[in-house]
């Protein structure tokens, strides 16, 4: 049995709070969850009658477990994961993360086991809707089932922006594609999308973009020379977010085709304080 049954009392069983080794879970209402996917309650009755839980979790604590049996989906509520998976040499291979109104573990509906592994990047706090219930309440709430399947449509587009940053011959490229891409997830959950506070740590962005560490951090570097970025630990200030873009579209990195990305850079002010080579470095 995965870690939510153990540590969460879900809707129908008795009780509403459980507390084990500082772990919360509090039922919800699924108005509060549709409110969350934007999407309108259009019969209240019926989403009033259907609770779902709501668990919390602290910073660097498993949601979910690669190979773990699946008895819920969760919608991130508030904070960030890290969702990945473990070679068997004990490599972790980061396959992306997940923030505000995104959905966790859908991919485990077809076999009931989870394909990877997810991890809270801060204190976070996810919804919990019993795998069991999920065809039932979207039949009984249609709004549910939409906002459902919209949230499944803009997961696997995530996935298609994911090959298309891979894609990418340069590093620096590939983490130009990633800034841009979190940007707008960003804007997307609210917040702003020029002023970045990373919760991954500069190995987790080193696995999601399949190069060295090292290499994330001198890439930092190069953007914030071009005038793009300036960043301090893991605070990344956007200075040109039309420039990074223009950047982004390309396949190769600064050094490889000069002419094209002297163009981009020409006119722009440098960053002055902290390099991206200096503040990120401290990370692990």
């Amino acid at each position: 049995m995965d870690d939510d049954l153990r540590l969460c009392t879900l809707p129908g069983q008795s009780g509403s709070t459980v507390y084990r080794n500082g772990n919360v879970c509090n039922r919800s209402r699924m108005t509060d969850l549709l409110r969350l996917l934007g999407a309108e309650v259009s019969d209240p009755q019926w989403a009033e009658a259907a609770p779902v839980s709501l668990r919390r979790l602290h910073v660097g604590e498993s949601l979910f477990h690669e190979g773990g049996h699946a008895e819920a989906i969760y919608f991130v509520s508030v904070g960030t994961f890290k969702i990945f998976r473990t070679a068997e040499d004990g490599y972790e291979q980061v396959l992306g993360f997940a923030g505000r109104a995104e959905v966790l573990g859908f991919d485990a509906v077809c076999t009931t086991q989870h394909p990877t592994a997810a991890t809270a990047l801060e204190d976070s706090s996810v919804f919990i809707v019993p795998m069991h219930d999920i065809f039932a309440l979207g039949q009984r709430v249609p709004s549910l089932d939409r906002a459902l399947h919209l949230a499944v449509s803009r997961q696997l587009t995530w996935r298609g922006e994911i090959a298309h940053m891979m894609a990418a011959v340069a590093a620096e490229v590939r983490l130009a594609r990633f800034l841009v891409q979190l940007s707008g997830r960003m804007s997307a959950w609210g917040q702003s999308p020029r002023r970045l506070l990373l919760r991954m740590s500069r190995r987790d962005i080193a696995s999601h973009l399949g190069v060295a560490h090292e290499t994330v951090s001198r890439s930092f570097g190069a953007l914030a020379e071009c005038g793009m970025l300036r960043v301090h630990n893991r605070e990344v200030e956007i200075l040109d977010l039309e420039a990074l873009k223009a950047f982004s579209r390309s396949t190769r990195g600064l050094a490889e085709e000069p002419l094209h990305h002297n163009r981009i850079c020409a006119g722009m002010s440098r960053p002055q304080g902290h390099g991206a080579g200096v503040g990120y470095d401290a990370l692990n």
